[in-house]
């Protein structure tokens, strides 16, 4: 794509196609601003992202709607107990000549819903970990890759946990976003209650997968000035409990803190929340609007702060506050 004059042009027209993005999913889902914009985001960062939500806060059909604006193939895995991983990246089979001949699974699209990933068990998780990594996935010695660009979003039901199987951490690391989908506000319901069972609009594409391509090298190449990559590298060394980084609120309520992916998360994210506003560079603005949903997964509470009810997201404020003050 050569349309553009210069990056500073192909970023306006990054943002004005996330207006338009937004504007075309607006039709469909009413309300979760912050969840749509942070889906987008992570497919411009060519990453993948973890929804975590109650039943019937329309996390499928905001996957649905947001592959129909960008015009990108869409697939859906209901993750079970029996799945195999065969029923997700395919298997060999025999052909009328007694020749085998694989047989493309479902990951084998663009965007890839893995519906209630944690109820499969880890040797089903584990088939979408070369998938999510190395976008390509081997059977029987063979590699065939994934179409580019392609995406995993996976949901979870946060409070159904009987037969479940928790994601390993190596696997919970490969999702850039842990993104909470809450309740609706009273004034979205009431949208949501009139719409029902009228007609759904039909949405537009607006960018197609060149488009897509095109944009995820331009968020790479955006310059960030070393302040934001201190206070990002600042900010993940202080979730580590007893270093030499560490605060003593980590100390006091963290087992576990986040690796060098998180940082390198930040400082992307915040590459592209800075282009998604118009901005051409990000600030430490950009990198704690994404803080959270990079942080949320990747740090493990100790016994303290279940028991004093301390959640992570007011773990990882406070430890905002203390990279901002020091």
């Amino acid at each position: 794509m050569d349309k553009f004059e210069n990056e500073v042009a192909a970023a306006d027209a990054l943002h004005e196609k996330y207006e338009s993005l937004r504007k075309e999913i607006s039709k469909v889902i009413v309300g979760q601003d912050e969840v749509v914009r942070l889906v987008i985001s992570s497919f411009f960062c060519h990453a993948h992202s973890l929804l975590v939500g109650v039943p019937g806060l329309a996390k499928t059909l905001l996957i649905n709607t947001v592959a129909s604006a960008m015009n990108l193939k869409f697939n859906r895995i209901q993750f079970t107990p029996d799945l195999m991983p065969s029923d997700i990246i395919g298997a060999e089979t025999l052909d009328k000549d007694r020749n085998f001949k694989f047989i493309k699974g479902p990951i084998f699209n663009n965007i890839i819903l893995a519906d209630e990933i944690n109820r499969t068990p880890p040797k089903t998780q584990a088939a979408l970990l070369e998938s999510m990594q190395e976008k390509n996935v081997t059977v029987a010695g063979e590699t065939y890759p994934l179409p580019d660009p392609f995406f995993v979003l996976a949901t979870q039901n946060p409070i159904e946990q009987e037969g479940t199987y928790p994601l390993p951490e190596a696997q919970l690391d490969r999702f850039m976003f842990n993104i909470n989908l809450d309740y609706p506000s009273y004034e979205d319901e009431l949208n949501i209650v009139k719409s029902s069972g009228q007609a759904i609009d039909t949405v537009n594409a607006v960018m197609n997968a060149e488009e897509i391509l095109y944009f995820q090298k331009l968020v790479d190449k955006v310059p960030v000035t070393d302040n934001v990559i201190e206070f990002a590298v600042k900010l993940v060394q202080g979730t580590r409990p007893n270093t030499e980084k560490s605060f003593e609120i980590t100390d006091e309520y963290l087992e576990w803190g986040a690796g060098p992916r998180a940082s390198q998360f930040l400082i992307k994210g915040a590459k592209c929340n800075a282009l998604l506003n118009g901005k051409y560079s990000p600030d430490i603005e950009d990198v704690k609007a994404v803080a959270i949903p990079v942080l949320r997964h990747r740090l493990v509470k100790n016994f303290k702060a279940d028991a004093e009810g301390m959640t992570i997201e007011e773990i990882i404020d406070k430890l905002i506050q203390k990279v901002e003050s020091n």
